[in-house]
């Protein structure tokens, strides 16, 4: 019998997951991980953790199976908080959602399932895992939820062969309505109960709260940029170099607070992301603004008037050596190869038409369609059909 140790978070998905790996005649395990107790950052005085590790014991005792709880907030403060502070502060946006998976629960949480004598870990992701032979050697691969509108493989998009070897994800193959179904007919506590939003674990909290325990409020301009600004007419570079041609494409635009009129002014440009609207409290404009760009360094933050303003889309970005990270390393490509794949820059975006460019310094990834707010710090995925093979930070 097959040990496997389910990471249980209180919610639906992840009790299913134990219950069909219970009938799968598994030997389960549920572990609930504890990654956060400074409740002066929630948002409510409600205390999420203890309701959701209240909720997956009950589960897990509706099961018959063994439970128990881990404190994993020193890690998680070192690796997920401490690097988000990092980022903001440097005016990129991270993804800790996908951070989480591969620096917590595929790697702190699978060495304490291993150390308990597990051959796998599940968890209640909607995707699916396949195995095909490369070679001679089995390959793992990551592959999309049978429910398209909940699928998750974007989340485990930094996720290695090693990590993906000893994971499993049992509800992939279901859609949500089907798995509260089998949630309601085993009668779990969990089968009706809301999806948790906000950071991974942590529960409710408001971003820009969170982040002022570090970053300090600083008081800057909010300039807006008109969309027929020269800037957006810049003549592409006579080059045969296609590497010139694309870094002028994935280039982010030089503003300077008189290429605009100010209409506004903001408590710190690192609160603020690509594509924002919200937040910016300036009224009496004809459409909504948008963030188009940040500065950390001038504290300025651009704007431009509604969703179609030109400094909101790119056709190209860029992805540093360090940075670039294959799922299937059979398939990564040499300096100088290419290759057309699905992508996308965030998660539930539609798949986008791209094409790979690798070169020594690192990899452009150049898009059919303009995109609208690509965000430096966010990831970037790549995709061959159902497959999910790799992926990037944005830089």
């Amino acid at each position: 019998m097959k040990r496997v140790v389910v990471g249980l978070s209180g919610g639906v998905d992840s009790s299913v997951a134990a219950y069909l790996l219970q009938q799968q005649g598994y030997e389960v395990i549920g572990l609930f991980m504890k990654n956060w107790h400074d409740d002066s950052v929630t948002i409510s005085n409600e205390c999420p953790w203890l309701e959701d590790s209240n909720d997956a014991l009950l589960v897990a005792e509706k099961l018959g199976i063994p439970f128990q709880t881990v404190d994993l907030s020193e890690q998680y403060k070192e690796k997920i908080v401490d690097y988000m502070f990092n980022e903001y502060e440097k005016g990129r946006t991270p993804n800790p959602d996908v951070l989480c998976n591969r620096e917590i629960k595929f790697d702190v949480f699978m060495k304490i399932a291993l150390d308990l004598g597990a051959d796998f870990v599940a968890t209640g992701h909607y995707c699916r895992k396949g195995e095909i032979e490369v070679d001679g050697k089995s390959v793992y691969q990551l592959l999309s939820g049978a429910d398209n509108n909940k699928d998750q493989s974007y989340f485990l998009c930094q996720l290695s062969q090693e990590q993906l070897s000893k994971a499993l994800f049992p509800i992939g193959e279901l859609t949500k309505p089907e798995v509260r179904k089998i949630a309601s007919e085993m009668e779990l506590i969990t089968a009706e109960k809301r999806d948790s939003q906000g950071l991974c674990f942590i529960g409710k909290v408001r971003l820009p709260e969170f982040l002022q325990q570090k970053l300090q409020p600083k008081e800057g301009l909010i300039v807006q940029i008109d969309k027929n600004n020269p800037i957006y007419s810049q003549e592409v570079p006579e080059t045969d170099s296609e590497e010139a041609y694309l870094e002028f494409k994935a280039q982010s635009l030089p503003y300077a607070p008189e290429m605009g009129k100010v209409v506004g002014k903001h408590q710190g440009a690192h609160y603020f992301t690509n594509g924002q609207r919200k937040g910016l409290n300036v009224g009496g404009t004809t459409e909504p603004l948008f963030v188009i760009a940040t500065d950390v360094n001038t504290n300025t933050i651009y704007t431009g008037l509604g969703s179609e303003h030109p400094g909101l889309f790119k056709k190209a970005l860029f992805v540093e050596k360090s940075e670039v990270h294959w799922i299937r390393q059979d398939l990564a490509l040499k300096v100088g190869e290419k290759m057309e794949v699905m992508a996308r820059i965030r998660y539930r975006q539609t798949l986008q038409k791209a094409t790979l460019h690798q070169f020594e310094k690192g990899m452009y990834v150049s898009f059919e369609e303009p995109q609208s707010a690509i965000t430096e710090g966010q990831f970037v995925s790549w995709h061959i059909g159902d497959e999910l093979i790799g992926s990037g930070v944005i830089s």
